[in-house]
């Protein structure tokens, strides 16, 4: 691993300890280097709080871990949709929440454009947590853990929404999964079988356009033919750009942890990874704005689509499911 600061406070009685962001090997610069949001250990701790207190959600029983838990990899776990607030069903899949200080943009339509940003909807939104941040500040001011750590991480009695949302994105900001076979293969310290060197010399020629390495995903947009949910409705990005050439384009995922993070899709429509590579192979629907790399489809056989499943679990890195740095504070 390699590492920079993520901020220049000297720790000291009543400054926050410094926490270094975390660059893995091979990694490019990462686009949020908490240059507007120091990076502590205190910071980071108040993060994780408020991302598995359930006083941020209106009926005080969804908290940000409710869709993101770690067992799935912080994506929602074998589940099409994630439940919201008072019985309600969101409209997409929640998805991990991995190696966000690399990303360009958030969600799948790219609603936010900074990862201080993005947690506004998850917390206001009617079908998520359903809050105000003014009402999870009432419920949260007289909480003497609370009372100190945001004043120790900034400098304020007050505690405004954009404290809650900078603490959020210390936390999620910083899990980082670097450590898969993939990754040990990459320094030499592991072989491939054959089938998973197969898979992986099929993923460079088939996938990379869309998913390349390290990351594993592009952080594009793009329409990748699936036919829309009759119900939900939801052509993507067009949402937010009103641009007609962005219709059915949703973010390209990372592919990191994908053996382990179900369903997928935006819409979390299929529960395998062989559901999703047939998708590619046989399913795709072509329209004005049907990406050309999978437009043609993925000519493969049975044993090679074998093979590509076999290097995708290889991406897993299952430190993540049980690493105490990200469970829910004792």
């Amino acid at each position: 691993m390699a590492y920079i600061a993520g901020s220049c406070n000297k720790p000291g009685l009543n400054n926050p300890t410094p926490l270094q962001q975390v660059i893995p090997a091979g990694f490019p610069a990462p686009v949020y280097q908490y240059a507007d949001n120091p990076l502590t250990q205190e910071g980071f701790e108040l993060g994780r709080k408020l991302f598995y207190d359930v006083r941020l959600s209106a009926d005080n029983l969804h908290p940000c871990a409710s869709c993101h838990q770690q067992v799935g990899s912080f994506g929602t776990y074998e589940h099409d949709r994630s439940h919201g607030v008072f019985e309600s069903h969101t409209l997409r899949n929640a998805p991990p929440l991995l190696n966000l200080a690399w990303n360009k943009s958030f969600h799948w339509d790219g609603e936010f454009n900074s990862l201080v940003e993005e947690s506004v909807h998850p917390i206001t939104g009617s079908l998520e947590m359903g809050e105000t941040f003014n009402r999870v500040i009432r419920k949260i001011k007289d909480d003497n853990y609370y009372r100190v750590m945001f004043k120790k991480v900034f400098y304020t009695d007050e505690i405004l929404p954009i404290h809650i949302q900078k603490a959020l994105a210390q936390f999620t900001g910083y899990i980082t999964v670097a450590n898969s076979k993939y990754d040990k293969y990459k320094r030499g310290e592991v072989s491939f079988s054959a089938q998973e060197e197969n898979g992986y010399q099929l993923f460079r020629t088939s996938c990379a356009g869309c998913h390349p390495e390290p990351l594993f995903t592009d952080y594009s947009y793009r329409n990748i033919g699936l036919p829309v949910d009759p119900f939900l409705k939801d052509y993507g990005r067009i949402r937010i750009t009103g641009q007609s050439s962005d219709s059915l384009k949703f973010k390209v995922p990372t592919l990191r942890n994908v053996y382990i993070s179900s369903n997928y899709m935006h819409d979390g429509r299929f529960a395998t990874l062989a559901q999703c590579i047939n998708h590619y192979r046989t399913g795709v629907q072509l329209s004005s704005t049907t990406d050309p790399l999978v437009a043609g489809g993925l000519t493969i056989t049975n044993s090679q689509a074998i093979d590509l499943a076999l290097f995708l679990r290889t991406l897993t890195d299952s430190s993540i499911l049980h690493d105490t740095r990200w469970a829910a504070p004792q």
